[in-house]
């Protein structure tokens, strides 16, 4: 899980991963469970404005820190989704 969360970080802007890098630490416990809930109850009514899909598996993640059962499965959908982003990069570039 942490290996997918350093390769997302290296993807993101120097201060997302910041953020995330401080959401991620073991003190930001009492943040990270109201935050990933909020995420993925707005990912379930993502068919209003300014919400969306994206914020059920970023909630699931931010959770899976938290709850043991979710960290395989979390840790292999984010090491898919960075597959996938590499061979569109891939594809673009050539």
């Amino acid at each position: 899980m942490r290996a997918a969360f350093r390769r997302i970080e290296a993807e993101l802007p120097p201060r997302f991963a910041k953020a995330m890098r401080w959401l991620r630490h073991r003190d930001s416990r009492l943040i990270r469970i109201p935050a990933g809930l909020a995420l993925i109850i707005g990912g379930v009514f993502s068919f209003l404005p300014i919400l969306g899909v994206w914020m059920l598996p970023l909630g699931l993640m931010l959770l899976a820190s938290d709850v043991p059962p979710l960290r395989r499965p979390m840790a292999r959908f984010a090491t898919w989704c960075l597959g996938l982003l590499e061979r569109f990069r891939k594809r673009r570039s050539d």
